[in-house]
């Protein structure tokens, strides 16, 4: 007997509600960036607005994510899966993101690395146990959960520099601050590094989305030394895109990892 789409029909009701309520309200931060994201702290890491757009795309996919959960092989990755941590996530970035609007920023700081842990337990989880078994699962789960992993460490970063680091409109950046944007970039270009060599065919849409803030961070810096830094960084998380999407097209299916028919039809016959 199959799944019915009533199983675990709790929880899919609280994961629509936190996407609509706080998900949701985190629509309002990100429907308008050019004043939200330009009335906030400016550090020698604040990337340019358009950076923040990356939040649309990830609750675009996460409406998918929402519809997916109701049939049989979305139920098994994200019911029985991610379970409630996907609800405890959207609490928490919700509480981040508030913050952070209002400019509590090491209050924000502390909560982005509670979502960080957060979705860094669903990432692990999804990639461990739930490998991508057909279209559905690559775009609705395993998608999201990589742009939200590989921006959450972003955020990371630049809170940290907004709790801890100087004013860009008060001070000039003096040796320190410029070795720790680098540090930071450094960090950054590492992370899109371990991304693409994760798996044989690497996490390319992580890596996308450092790559994204580095050249936005590229665009924004008006510092010689922090502006040509973020370009190199950027372009070097470049090369782990391109490994990641050799892997993908190249590696996968010389290996046979690109699923045949026959071993897609138990999942079709399933639905």
């Amino acid at each position: 007997m199959g799944d019915s789409w009533k199983d675990g029909i709790l929880l899919k009701v609280v994961n629509v509600i936190v996407y609509i309520v706080f998900l949701g309200s985190n629509v309002y931060s990100v429907a308008g960036p050019e004043d939200i994201y330009r009335s906030g702290k400016e550090t020698y890491f604040t990337p340019a607005p358009w950076a923040f757009g990356i939040w649309t795309i990830i609750h675009l996919l996460l409406l998918g994510y929402i519809i997916y959960q109701f049939f049989p092989a979305g139920k098994r990755t994200i019911i029985d899966g991610i379970s409630w941590r996907f609800p405890l996530l959207a609490v928490l970035t919700a509480v981040y993101v508030n913050v952070w609007v209002r400019q509590h920023y090491i209050v924000a700081f502390i909560f982005s690395l509670l979502v960080s842990s957060t979705v860094s337990h669903i990432y692990y989880i999804v990639k461990k146990y739930h490998a991508g078994e057909n279209l559905n699962d690559e775009l609705w789960i395993h998608l999201p959960f990589s742009l939200y992993h590989g921006f959450t460490t972003v955020l990371v970063v630049l809170t940290a520099f907004e709790a801890f680091g100087v004013n860009a409109y008060t001070h000039r950046p003096g040796i320190w601050t410029k070795v720790f944007v680098f540090l930071g970039l450094f960090f950054l270009e590492s992370t899109s590094v371990a991304y693409a060599f994760s798996s044989a065919e690497g996490d390319i849409a992580a890596s996308i989305a450092i790559a994204w803030s580095l050249f936005a961070i590229f665009e924004h810096q008006r510092s010689t030394f922090i502006h040509w830094s973020a370009l190199a960084f950027a372009i070097l998380s470049l090369f782990s895109i391109v490994k990641s999407l050799y892997g993908y097209f190249v590696l996968k299916r010389r290996s046979g990892g690109i699923l045949h028919d026959e071993e897609r039809a138990p999942l079709i016959g399933g639905n």
